[in-house]
């Protein structure tokens, strides 16, 4: 019967380890000795002469026991055991087998200690199993597979690693049974067991063994899951001579847990060419494969329900809880639900997969369902929890979440879980990262008792997400300290933080810290180190970054066009190399997707490259990504930039339905950047009709518009809708209203507004210096920058333009010089441009020319267009010949780098008027026929109750021309009376007095006056002009409000100019 039962058993081997060993029965048939040897150990080069395999293999049967010493009942005994214990797995038998054993003597018979030891590793009781080995006087190489296959099914990988290695320095040549059993232990361990992998595979190569089909499946498992690449699997796989059912499914399972679903399918047709049906792990491994596919995956879901279908295993529990799984990544949680519900048969397998969808999807609360609908008809694990309290970071309402999270904590610190499973912990941490509590987060991680890098990599990643940025760096150093080494995810959350403080040389030496780790190489790390340098402006560390990458994905060439296209157009040149980055992109066969047409349409629109506008739109389409919100919001903002409004039009009324506040907010951008005030205001009224919530940055936007050009009553009026929907007290909100009351005039207003705010950011600052400087109040200026620094607040680079111009209009020379040192050495900011410009403005007006000119000298950049027309501007108030020279200097630097600017032209020539060289004068007006640039005419308006009144220059189109000419007259003879007289250098005619005299009368800025005071009305007097005031027009402006009592506010290119009494703001210096 045993004869019969060796050759069954021997021809249905599978991988089950733990059963195949049990099938090598003890036989009375000597004959047969020899040729069982063989096939457990093909090679007999490896049978050692000390107690080794044959010796100790030989001692396992009865007959060496004495086959004449057993009686018919002691044989019936023996065979009783073996018929009844074979296949047992409970604790009650183990003990039975184990009393029989001693009881008849049998504790020298190695197959039944074998089936001892295979006992109480099925039922994970392994010290008992390690007792029973440790206590056999003779083993043989299926005692030592025993125990090894008991250590890898009982999650012990280091322990089967370990016995393995004994078995080897013991002298037993290993059987392909235990072979398969340490390269799945190496598998469980990953790149920790990869290189014991890659040392038992050398040894296997030196035997028959590395031919055999479990060996060849257990390295087949074991390359697919610690390396990288397939190709190591794959190339086990195809020196196989034989391949089984397994071998295909396992290299099935290795492509398709890659993401590689293209090669998982060929297999699978390659499978069935050579004749093998798929299974339910075939179908396992293609649902994962399928599912990994983001645009496809329905699909091909689909087909494989049919297919799965068609081939009977729909109600089978392994592929019914892959489909569970499959649909749920794929975000069909709905169908993987209903496929769930109608499983005869669920484990916690299938219940963990619906679980993990539903919180991919942000469907938290209906994951927590499962768990609590499940609970007790599976057997929950410790995974089960990792699994839940990954949920609670997706409810709607994380506030519930967290409340949720603390229950289950408190559940786990109550049974002791945590302390036994480090990955509790993790999760833990995870969950009230995600919740907003870094805290307890904090909390957890002290009191976990084991720390794994997974614990040091979600403690930083946390504190990153949270903007913790101080605490994530310095938690990343204490790493360090402990000797952890970092993951790639560790460096990518350190990296971010360092990005958020701009912290570049603490960023260079994790960078450092990346490649001395290898993990430089990794794709993730290189892409958060093209954002980490973008972030910092280490553009050139960007572009080598980049070059340098082995390999880059979607992500990379989204980073890299995005690096560019974020710098400032006008001072960086690097901003065009987004395009041609761009451009290689696409000769790389790789396809755009909506990040990369968002960053690609920021620079171009930048640059106003219109046409390129128009290609990418194009292209979009072609892609079908122009359906994407923020693609077509993109394509909005960047016609509005590139002044092509009726296209934005187009785009936006298109998409009807799919617009956003973002859409809103650029369209308005665009009517407001292209000077179409009175549209952007309908559309405000439009968007608050249908019922669309003004978000705080279109109010901002709006509120800016209003500002730039000193629209005061429609400023008011959004500031009235900001209250109605409660946007005042937005920090955002707020400074716009600031900045908006300050350009309009109504500086009173400003800071008021300002004073009422309980917090304040640094525009909000920036806004009031700003104002001040803008109105003449300098001394207020510095004051409120004084108060900003004692308040904590850090100035920017914007914030010193505002001081430098306060000094610059105070005439405070050192005091400036003061302040612009201190942006290095105090305040850690490096000068830019327009900060030069200014101090050449404070030493320029001061008079201090010898200075200014010494402080070009000494520039560490070239002068820039702003700054030689600063120079221009203050030669043009000297009077010396050597002012006279550096002026014309100026002048020709003007005309080389910005020939098509009039403005450049018109303030040249004024020096020449202003210093009656009339002839150079009419050189460069000829210059400036010659570039074909005309002068921009002033225009000075008025807004009234009836609308906007504007004037040019002698103008005589007003319907009440005969009275602003009369009120005129009127003016100039009562200003005469009290000692006016015409400053007629400010004519810029070689003509005669009288004429130069009737020229300046009708200036638009009196003509704008004179407007207003033929009306009734004792309100303030607001003027707006599009360039600068002339002098003699602000010595009439003084009379004049001295004349009529009223206070007169003009706000020209430069700055606003307040008239009281005969006196103005600037004190006459300006």
């Amino acid at each position: 019967m045993f004869k019969r039962n060796i050759v069954f058993t021997h021809k249905r081997l599978s991988y089950n380890t733990s059963t195949a060993i049990l099938t090598f029965a003890p036989s009375l048939d000597r004959s047969k000795d020899t040729l069982l040897l063989n096939t457990l150990n093909p090679n007999s080069s490896l049978q050692s002469t000390s107690p080794s395999s044959t010796t100790l293999f030989d001692q396992s049967y009865p007959g060496n026991l004495g086959i004449t010493q057993f009686s018919s009942s002691n044989w019936e005994k023996y065979e009783s055991l073996v018929t009844q214990y074979r296949y047992s797995s409970s604790h009650e038998d183990s003990k039975q087998l184990h009393l029989q054993i001693f009881k008849n003597g049998y504790t020298s018979d190695v197959f039944l200690l074998n089936t001892l030891v295979n006992i109480y590793t099925r039922i994970g009781d392994m010290v008992s199993a390690r007792n029973v080995f440790d206590e056999m006087s003779f083993r043989n190489s299926i005692s030592w597979s025993c125990l090894i296959s008991g250590y890898t099914r009982n999650h012990m990988p280091n322990e089967a690693c370990t016995v393995f290695k004994e078995m080897i320095r013991g002298g037993f040549p290993p059987v392909h049974y235990a072979i398969g059993s340490v390269l799945r232990a190496c598998q469980v361990l990953e790149s920790h067991g990869r290189r014991f992998g890659l040392q038992v595979h050398g040894f296997v190569s030196k035997t028959l063994n590395s031919l055999h089909e479990v060996v060849c499946n257990g390295l087949i498992s074991m390359y697919g899951n610690c390396m990288d690449s397939p190709d190591y699997a794959s190339c086990i796989f195809h020196e196989m001579e034989v391949k089984s059912l397994v071998s295909w499914n396992s290299i099935i399972s290795v492509y398709s847990h890659k993401g590689d679903t293209v090669s998982a399918f060929k297999l699978l047709s390659g499978m069935q060419v050579e004749g093998f049906k798929p299974t339910e792990y075939t179908f396992g491994s293609l649902i994962i494969a399928a599912s990994a596919l983001s645009e496809t995956s329905s699909f091909l879901l689909d087909q494989m329900m049919c297919r799965i279908q068609k081939s009977g295993f729909l109600h089978d529990l392994y592929v019914g809880s892959a489909m569970v799984s499959g649909f749920a990544k794929s975000g069909q949680t709905t169908i993987a639900r209903k496929i769930f519900e109608s499983m005869d048969v669920k484990n916690v397998v299938s219940m963990h997969g619906l679980m993990v969808g539903l919180a991919r999807q942000k469907h938290g609360e209906e994951a927590v369902e499962v768990f609590v609908q499940m609970k007790d008809l599976v057997k929950l694990t410790s995974d089960s929890y990792v699994i839940l309290l990954s949920t609670f970071g997706e409810f709607s309402r994380l506030e519930e979440g967290r409340r949720k999270g603390r229950e289950v904590h408190a559940y786990v610190i109550r049974n002791g879980i945590t302390d036994s499973n480090v990955a509790i912990g993790n999760s833990l941490i995870n969950m009230y990262s995600k919740c907003g509590s870094v805290t307890e987060a904090v909390s957890t991680f002290k009191l976990m008792t084991y720390k794994d890098q997974i614990s040091w990599n979600s403690i930083i990643t946390g504190f990153d997400q949270n903007g913790y940025f101080k605490d994530a760096v310095m938690m990343f150093c204490s790493m360090r300290r402990n000797q952890v080494t970092p993951a790639n995810f560790t460096l990518i959350s350190a990296l971010n933080s360092c990005a958020g403080l701009h912290l570049s040389t603490l960023g260079e030496q994790i960078h450092c810290e990346g490649v001395k780790f290898g993990l430089d190489t990794d794709v993730s790390v290189s892409n958060s180190l093209i954002d980490f340098y973008s972030e910092t402006k280490c553009l050139h560390n960007c572009k080598k970054v980049f070059s340098l990458m082995h390999e880059h994905d979607q992500v990379s060439w989204n980073s890299i066009i995005g690096a560019f296209s974020d710098s400032d157009s006008d001072s960086d040149p690097l901003v065009p190399d987004s395009v041609v980055y761009f451009m290689e992109m696409m000769r790389g066969g790789w396809r755009p997707n909506s990040i990369t047409f968002v960053n690609i349409l920021g620079a171009i629109s930048s640059l106003s490259m219109t046409e390129l506008v128009r290609q990418i739109h194009g292209l979009s389409l072609k892609h079908h990504d122009s359906d994407y919100n923020t693609v077509e919001n993109a394509i909005l903002a960047s016609y509005g930039k590139c002044g092509c409004i009726d296209e934005c039009e187009k785009v936006f009324s298109r998409m009807g339905i799919r617009r956003d506040e973002t859409s809103w907010n650029s369209m308005i951008s665009g009517y407001i950047h292209n000077e179409l005030l009175n549209k952007a205001m309908e559309l405000v009224k439009l968007m608050l009709t249908n019922g669309q919530r003004l978000d705080r940055f279109t109010f901002a936007t709006v509120l800016s518009a209003c500002a730039s050009i000193a629209t005061l009553e429609r400023g008011m009026e959004v500031h009235g809708c900001g209250i109605r929907m409660d946007l005042e007290s937005d920090l955002v909100v707020g400074s716009a209203i600031v900045d908006m009351y300050s350009k309009c005039g109504r500086i009173d207003y400003a800071t008021l507004f300002f004073n009422k705010m309980r917090v304040k950011n640094v525009y909000s600052w920036n806004s009031m210096i700003s104002g001040y400087a803008r109105h003449g109040y300098g001394d207020k200026s510095l004051e409120i920058f004084t108060k900003m620094t004692l308040e904590g607040q850090a100035p920017d680079h914007v914030t010193f333009v505002g001081v430098l111009s306060a000094c610059s209009h105070m005439g405070l020379v050192d005091q400036g010089f003061d302040y612009f040192n201190s942006m290095s050495k105090v305040y850690g900011l490096n000068p830019k441009m327009e900060h030069y410009s200014c101090m050449v403005d404070v030493l320029g007006r001061a008079g201090e020319f010898d200075k200014m000119e010494d402080f070009l000298k000494k520039m560490p950049m070239n002068p820039s267009v702003l700054i030689w027309r600063t120079v221009l501007g203050a030669c043009c108030r000297g009077s010396s010949e050597r002012m006279m020279d550096l002026g014309r200097t100026a002048g020709e630097k003007l005309l080389e780098l910005d020939s098509n600017n009039a403005v450049n032209y018109v303030l040249l020539s004024n020096m020449y008027a202003l210093r009656g060289k009339w002839e150079d004068m009419k050189r460069t007006r000829g210059l400036m026929k010659v570039a074909e640039v005309k002068k921009e005419a002033g225009c000075s308006w008025v807004t009234m109750k009836d609308g906007v009144h504007a004037f040019v220059a002698s103008d005589r189109s007003h319907p009440d021309t005969d009275a602003i000419y009369q009120k005129l007259k009127e003016l100039k003879g009562r200003m005469k009376e009290m000692g006016y007289v015409a400053e007629t250098r400010y004519a810029l005619r070689d003509l005669e007095i009288e004429n130069q005299e009737e020229i300046l009368s009708y200036h638009s800025e009196k003509l704008a006056v004179a407007f207003v005071l033929t009306r009734k009305s004792e309100m303030p007097i607001r003027i707006m002009k599009n360039l600068r005031v002339c002098g003699d027009c602000h010595t009439v402006l003084k009379y004049v409000s001295k004349i009529v009592g009223r206070l007169i506010v003009v706000r020209d290119s430069n700055r606003f100019h307040h008239f009281v009494d005969g006196n103005c703001s600037c004190g006459d210096y300006w």
